[in-house]
């Protein structure tokens, strides 16, 4: 009995419970640590971006919205250990910041809309990396003097919008890992014989080979004569990069709405959902 009765003294007293939870306070809590997620993975490691130029079509097309991780970069190309990040390699799909047309700066003024260095994106590819030399003479990339293995094909299309349509004009290589595309126009031009010349291309091009800056890249449209990259801009500085091009979330065919309003709602490209960008 004085053994039940000191057990019970020591017992320690039931704390009461607060008051529950309303329906609006659970929901509210809900938001704002998914808002508070959202905010960070948005920062820090992912990022939304739209593609509304056929520069880097068909590897990507007009009216495609990407995902991009922005986390896979090491910073200063620095690696860290314990951490899944690396350098920027060749080959890598990269969105950066615009960083202006410094030979003739005039150039982004005449657009319609005029463009604006720092403050629109842009997705390339990454060709020379810092230190090689580059040259692109006759629909091929050199680097270091040495050819730099591409699958090229021939693309035209109808619009600027629209897809392209593909034929083949040469047999894919193993070392080849990548597609690029010429115009038919240019392909004949080139198998005819003649040296051709492209207008406001200024870096890296027949003639003017050019070392890439250290911390920069040089990267080209996958639409090779339909692309003002590099060539015409010049270099990217590596604190320009946000990060690489992961894969297609949604995507919509604006050749096919004319431009239309809700154009992306009532023609959506289903198929390219989920579609990997490489």
């Amino acid at each position: 009995m004085n053994d039940e009765a000191a057990q019970t003294k020591t017992e320690p007293a039931a704390i009461p419970a607060g008051p529950p939870k309303s329906t609006f306070r659970e929901y509210f809590e809900s938001f704002v640590v998914t808002l508070v997620m959202a905010i960070f993975g948005m920062t820090f490691i992912l990022q939304a971006v739209t593609v509304p130029t056929g520069s880097m079509q068909n590897t990507i097309l007009v009216g495609d919205y990407l995902l991009v991780n922005k986390f896979i970069f090491t910073p200063g190309g620095e690696e860290l250990p314990f951490l899944p990040q690396r350098d920027i390699q060749r080959g890598d799909i990269i969105v950066f910041k615009y960083p202006g047309n410094k030979v003739h700066p005039e150039m982004d003024s005449r657009r319609n809309p005029p463009i604006i260095p720092y403050q629109i994106n842009y997705v390339k590819r990454v060709i020379g990396l810092p230190g090689e030399t580059v040259e692109f003479r006759d629909n091929n990339v050199y680097i270091n003097g040495q050819l730099l293995p591409e699958h090229r094909m021939i693309g035209d299309a109808d619009n600027d919008q629209s897809a392209l349509d593909l034929k083949e004009f040469e047999e894919r290589q193993p070392d080849q890992k990548w597609d690029v595309y010429y115009s038919q126009q240019t392909v004949n031009a080139i198998k005819s014989g003649q040296h051709l010349t492209r207008q406001g291309y200024e870096f890296g091009v027949a003639g003017k080979p050019m070392k890439v800056p250290e911390n920069s890249f040089f990267c080209m449209g996958d639409s090779r004569d339909k692309s003002e990259d590099s060539r015409y801009w010049g270099f990217v500085p590596r604190d320009l990069i946000i990060g690489r091009a992961m894969f297609v979330y949604w995507s919509c065919d604006r050749g096919a709405s004319n431009g239309e309003f809700f154009g992306c709602i009532t023609h959506p490209r289903l198929g390219r959902i989920g579609h990997m960008v490489k």
